[in-house]
């Protein structure tokens, strides 16, 4: 029997805190290479704006073996009231591949896409960091807010987007509530930037919406919005002042605009990228190396982050009898 788990389901057994231990441990087993991840199919239909991608892994630790469907339709939510990132995780025994637990993946994507927010900035940011920023106020942002509440100890996380004022409000007033912590609307996205000790990038932009000179020595970057090439949310300069960290370096020479660009440019190379991320945590790379240097962690999404998530997931539905047990035998 397998089990059919929702977007509830989901939401209940995998909170940001867990979350951000499991992408930890998976990025460490990926730059260990005791994890399998091969290159995401990705397909687009610019007819519809459609980014479709199949994103397997398996990582041979912990046994999590399974694939994402995941697609990024930026019409969605005007055209049909749809969200514009669905996604489906099917979770398999690494025993024998039968399929286990089949998943609402967009609630997960969102978790583990700020869980990766989190795992950077607790091992890049500065530890004095007080004042967080996050630039987008949309689905995706919600839990990148929750990671940095979770990862730092922060005064302040400000938050700016090109919704409209009461949008930006609402989204500030529940999160000062939901993290205890006071989070504010910022008046522009510079103002943001030059605040922050550590800013969040979480928006669908195409060209870049910050300024290299905006940003005050010590500050940490997570670059989180843009993963496909020839759109990026940071302009050059930007990356080329920064110590960049990858989720995974090749990952970010085959999509990430935000890397492409500037290379393309001649303004950087590959070997100006630092490392991955999991590098950093195995502690087989420095990480920051004083509190003056810009760090950047430029993430496009890892399959081990979908995957190790999605089988905690099953292994707490299992425990606690969540979900719908089917069986696809009939």
């Amino acid at each position: 029997m397998a089990l059919l788990l929702n977007r509830s389901d989901v939401q209940k057994l995998l909170p940001m805190s867990k979350a951000i231990d499991v992408v930890e441990a998976a990025f460490g087993e990926l730059s260990a290479g005791t994890a399998e991840m091969p290159d995401r199919t990705v397909m687009i239909d610019p007819a519809v704006g459609g980014w479709i991608a199949y994103m397997p892994a398996y990582l041979k630790s912990g046994g999590a073996l399974g694939i994402k469907a995941v697609t990024v339709y930026k019409e969605n939510p005007t055209k049909f009231g749809l969200p514009t990132t669905i996604g489906t995780i099917l979770v398999q025994d690494n025993k024998t591949g039968v399929v286990v637990a089949a998943m609402d993946g967009g609630l997960l994507t969102g978790v583990r896409t700020g869980a990766s927010g989190g795992v950077a900035t607790k091992h890049l940011a500065r530890k004095n960091s007080k004042v967080a920023g996050v630039l987008g106020t949309g689905v995706m942002a919600r839990s990148q807010v929750l990671a940095l509440a979770e990862s730092a100890n922060l005064d302040t996380i400000l938050v700016y987007s090109r919704s409209d004022d009461a949008a930006k409000q609402a989204f500030a007033e529940e999160f000062s509530s939901t993290t205890g912590i006071s989070v504010e609307v910022a008046g522009s996205a510079e103002g943001l930037v030059r605040e922050s000790d550590i800013v969040t990038l979480i928006t669908s932009a195409v060209e870049p919406v910050v300024d290299g000179s905006w940003w005050k020595p010590g500050t940490h970057i997570n670059a989180i919005g843009s993963h496909a090439a020839g759109v990026r949310e940071l302009d050059s300069a930007t990356v080329v002042k920064s110590k960049i960290i990858c989720d995974q370096v090749q990952a970010c020479l085959n999509e990430a605009g935000d890397i492409q660009i500037p290379i393309e440019e001649g303004v950087l190379s590959a070997d100006d990228i630092h490392g991955s991320i999991g590098e950093v945590i195995n502690g087989t790379l420095p990480g920051r190396e004083n509190d003056e240097e810009v760090t950047l962690f430029k993430s496009v999404g890892l399959a081990v982050q979908d995957i190790s998530c999605a089988a905690l997931v099953y292994e707490q539905a299992a425990a606690q009898r969540v979900g719908l047990e089917f069986d696809f035998g009939g």
